[in-house]
């Protein structure tokens, strides 16, 4: 799974993207490969969000932040992370989109050709055109500065592992009925969630209890380890 790191690296793409390999597409044969992507995702004058959200304006588009579509868990959180659509990130998510990002709810297997994820980005980006102001978006969709303190800090796995007995007494590889799994969770994610309990925004007297005693370097140890721990 890719780390934050990695997504936010991709999103650098955006700068170099119109003299990078996918400049060179053709989005005539792109159109072509975007007719199955039709049955879920409109482009174009008129697009609306359907099953998938409309797709103008993707290329440069903040990761998750398409006006009133409700996205899952792994697309919202990468978008809180500054996570763009930059050529690159699209590239690596439409070659294995449950790859790239884990728990995404888009029922997709993926393009293996590189030649037609071009193809198919020239397409996207033709007919949707860019983002009107990715770099305000990305300005205003950006980590609460707690979260960014903690995400920023380099989680020691070892630590982690540690620390991370009281966690798995509950939250097994599995899963359960009732206590989903939380092995290969995005650091923002548990962080996010990590927080909400401490910070009392989320009512669970346990989580309340457990993590009202981490500090910061604990919560990002952690992360770094339940990241890992589906590798």
């Amino acid at each position: 799974m890719p780390s934050r790191s990695h997504i936010l690296a991709g999103s650098l793409a955006l700068v170099l993207s119109a003299a990078g390999a996918w400049a060179e597409g053709d989005p005539a044969r792109g159109e072509m490969l975007y007719r199955p992507c039709a049955a879920c995702h409109m482009i174009g004058e008129g697009a609306v969000n359907r099953i998938g959200p409309q797709l103008n304006g993707v290329v440069g588009r903040v990761v998750g932040t398409a006006d009133g579509y409700e996205y899952s868990a792994p697309l919202a959180e990468a978008g809180v992370e500054g996570a763009v659509w930059s050529e690159a990130v699209l590239d690596r998510f439409l070659e294995s989109p449950r790859d790239y990002l884990p728990g995404t709810s888009m029922v997709f297997r993926g393009i293996r050709s590189e030649t037609d994820r071009t193809d198919l980005i020239a397409f996207l980006l033709q007919e949707g055109g860019p983002a009107d102001t990715p770099a305000q978006i990305s300005a205003d969709t950006g980590p609460s500065p707690e979260i960014a303190a903690i995400l920023a800090i380099e989680g020691d796995v070892a630590y982690g592992e540690y620390l991370s007995t009281e966690c798995t007494a509950c939250h097994r590889n599995s899963g359960g009925e009732d206590i989903p799994s939380i092995a290969g969770l995005a650091p923002s994610v548990f962080i996010m969630g990590l927080t909400a309990y401490r910070n009392g925004e989320r009512e669970h007297q346990v989580m309340n209890m457990v993590t009202s005693r981490l500090g910061d370097e604990e919560i990002a140890a952690l992360a770094a380890f339940f990241e890992s721990a589906s590798q």
